[in-house]
């Protein structure tokens, strides 16, 4: 782990995020609060691009410049995921499954390893909020990064049949078979065009959501479909806020749901094991987020 020394002489250690609109990102406290309540001297800066009037393709360039500063690590957000790739020294098997990186450490050597904990985290919140769920046949809804990391969550947890829907086909069909080596014997990964969503929900067993819409700039539901009296549980990648119209139309239709908080908080948490080597406690951590989202949407600072 690396550090830096502050002026009292104690090692700090430098993490951070690098994306574009990243200002209202909450991953600063939530890094810097549990860091302190495991008494870990952390700080955790936002790389903004926009701050910086910097572009996406300057992401290596960012990286270069947070290894020189002694940074342990850094987050990586949209639109930098794949665009940071070619700038690692290596890339761990899940990141490059996915073709995505959301976390790159710096090792003690000054190398570069680019990891991806958004499927880790999916799949933890998915246990960990729905122990027991079924996983014979799946609707995974939005084919995007947030989409391929939860595809890839469950082709490792053992769905059998996984049905990925997304308004543009092509890109659907194209995770499905990105998906193909990670799933068990004689499982399955489709991708749909949107439209097939309505035959698609009163066969399946569970309801991926993975798209925007539901967060505080995109509100509403993402398909005017009733859930069906089937009752599929339903998981939530949108946590801003926490309680989503879709998160409240599955409850009262007598679904079983786990919203998008514990996706983020856990994925937050292997990130936090990766920079510090300390391992985190995520039910500390899910309840500063909780509380980091109340405090955003009473003051009007929704993201």
């Amino acid at each position: 782990m690396r550090s830096s020394h502050t002026a009292a002489g104690t090692e700090t250690v430098l993490t951070g995020l690098i994306g574009a609109g990243i200002g209202p990102s909450l991953s600063p406290a939530l890094h810097e609060r549990e860091a302190a309540a495991l008494g870990l001297p952390l700080r955790y800066l936002c790389w903004d691009l926009d701050e910086l009037g910097a572009t996406p393709e300057d992401a290596g360039r960012l990286l270069a410049r947070a290894r020189a500063q002694g940074y342990a690590g850094l987050n990586i957000t949209h639109p930098c995921k794949q665009l940071v790739i070619p700038h690692l020294d290596a890339l761990a098997p899940e990141a490059a499954a996915i073709g995505a990186v959301n976390t790159v450490v710096v090792g003690a050597d000054g190398s570069l390893t680019g990891h991806n904990t958004d499927w880790a985290g999916f799949g933890s919140g998915l246990r960990d909020g729905l122990p027991g769920a079924a996983l014979g046949r799946v609707v995974l809804l939005g084919a995007g990064g947030a989409g391929a990391a939860a595809g890839y969550a469950l082709a490792r947890a053992g769905v059998h049949a996984l049905d990925i829907v997304d308004v543009d086909a092509d890109r659907a069909t194209a995770l499905a078979d990105s998906l193909g080596p990670h799933l068990a014997a004689g499982a399955t990964a489709t991708g749909h065009a949107r439209p097939a969503l309505d035959d698609l929900l009163p066969r399946t067993d569970g309801l991926v959501h993975a798209t925007p819409t539901g967060m505080a700039e995109h509100p509403g539901l993402p398909f005017d479909t009733d859930l069906p009296a089937s009752r599929p549980w339903v998981a939530e990648i949108v946590y801003r806020p926490l309680d989503t119209a879709l998160l409240r139309a599955a409850r009262a239709a007598g679904c079983r749901t786990v919203d998008g908080g514990r996706m983020a908080v856990h994925q937050a948490a292997e990130a936090f094991r990766l920079f510090t080597g300390r391992v985190p406690d995520p039910g500390r951590m899910l309840a500063h987020l909780a509380e980091l989202v109340a405090d955003e949407q009473e003051s009007g600072r929704v993201a």
